[in-house]
């Protein structure tokens, strides 16, 4: 029976993270993680599609907003028609003529489209009753490629590249699934470092990170110099000389404060500083990437698409491509940026530092790391701790890894009593 897409609803679902300052920055003091979730209901009984937007509170109205513009694009498409023609599909999402005006590809219409774009892949994933990463792996690399919209990158990825890389990465296939499903995914956690916790919680929370088996602890850095360096002290007592130590500045600094600010933590050896300035300095991250060495620089939660990544790589001005499944365009777009990296070896360490991501992220590396990258040195997932709970299929970790996802799908179904209490401005967590 043909499956088509009969209804579109888009929800604005808020947490008030700011009470206890979870998820705070340097950039970003008193986040809300918020989504602007989207619920794609079919002519299937029992099968539907979620996908999300993540946001910080105010402002999540405005995506709501545009996915509502957008999901009439949507509606009456069967799933064979899409999955036919995904690249296609793909550019009606973010090529509308006359909206694109507002992006292009980039900013509020953007993240939209992903949260649609991100649902009708979740809803693929479970018509074929597999989880998403390995719905991807069990495509081939002709299908791969031909879900790639390769407008403005082929000059560093042409369709040719891209079908290299993945028939190269064929042999052995199976033999990296079985692993990855035996032995999961490398981590690492940003939950002990947040710049609004106090030094006793940083530790405390540290402690229990190291215990649990985390070799990988990310801290917040960015808000006073002698601050950073007391609390990365802190953590480097409890890491020890051997765990990896993380910085994350959030895109608050100069070029040349960057550097001066790094240099200033180089005792404490962190492993990268992340978004050291503006995302849209390129240049600027390659002259902190010189500044800095052998200090990394991590960057990409705000790359806009793939063309961004392309010129990052392009100016040598990152050693860690952060992709974010809903900053980008959605699941072909993701595929781009990680077929990308592989063509300039840039291990892919996705973001994510928001509600939702974590169950996103995990499939994108999964899959990276089932059929796209040469190797797993510096590979990593983010994980931070935070409300988990209110999905179907959360993330599941252990000793510090990522275990892999099981259930059909792209895992962030949210349930249903959880949208309903932090529905804004309706639900009882706001109303109350």
């Amino acid at each position: 029976m043909t499956i088509a897409i009969s209804t579109a609803r888009a929800l604005d679902v808020r947490f008030p993270t700011s009470r206890f300052l979870d998820g705070s920055d340097a950039m970003n003091p008193d986040p809300d993680y918020s989504a602007a979730y989207v619920i794609l209901q079919t002519t299937e009984p029992g099968l539907s599609g979620h996908g999300l937007a993540f946001t910080l509170g105010r402002g999540t109205d405005l995506v709501v907003h545009a996915i509502n513009a957008l999901s009439p694009k949507l509606v009456g498409r069967t799933l064979d028609g899409i999955e036919n023609d995904l690249s296609g599909f793909w550019r009606e999402m973010v090529g509308d003529s006359q909206m694109r005006w507002l992006g292009p590809e980039k900013g509020i219409i953007h993240m939209a489209a992903a949260a649609l774009v991100n649902a009708v892949w979740d809803l693929l994933a479970k018509r074929a009753g597999q989880p998403l990463w390995r719905y991807l792996a069990a495509m081939s690399p002709e299908q791969i490629v031909s879900a790639i919209d390769f407008r403005h990158i082929t000059d560093a990825l042409p369709p040719e590249r891209a079908l290299e890389i993945l028939r190269g990465r064929a042999l052995g296939k199976s033999d990296r699934i079985d692993a990855l499903q035996r032995d999961g995914h490398a981590a690492y956690t940003t939950s002990a470092g947040w710049l609004g916790y106090d030094d006793d919680k940083i530790r405390g929370l540290a402690r229990a990170a190291v215990d649990a088996g985390w070799g990988a602890i990310k801290m917040k850095v960015g808000g006073n110099l002698a601050d950073d360096i007391r609390r990365a002290g802190v953590l480097r007592e409890i890491l020890g000389p051997d765990r990896l130590l993380m910085t994350d500045a959030n895109q608050v600094w100069e070029v040349d404060q960057a550097i001066g600010w790094m240099e200033a933590l180089r005792g404490v050896g962190p492993y990268w500083i992340e978004e050291p300035v503006s995302p849209d300095d390129i240049l600027g991250h390659a002259r902190v990437r010189a500044g800095v060495a052998p200090i990394r620089v991590a960057t990409g939660e705000h790359c806009h698409n793939r063309v961004m990544f392309k010129q990052y790589l392009q100016a040598g001005a990152l050693d860690v491509v952060q992709i974010d499944a809903c900053r980008l365009g959605g699941v072909n777009e993701a595929l781009a940026v990680l077929l990308l990296a592989a063509a300039f070896e840039t291990p892919v360490c996705p973001h994510a530092g928001g509600v939702g991501l974590c169950e996103y992220v995990q499939h994108l590396s999964f899959f990276d790391a089932a059929a796209v990258r040469s190797a797993d040195e510096g590979r990593m997932i983010e994980h931070a701790a935070h409300l988990h709970e209110h999905f179907v299929d959360p993330i599941r970790v252990a000793n510090g890894r990522y275990l892999a996802p099981e259930r059909p799908g792209f895992s962030v179904e949210m349930k249903p009593e959880s949208l309903a209490e932090f529905g804004f401005p309706n639900g009882s967590a706001w109303t109350d």
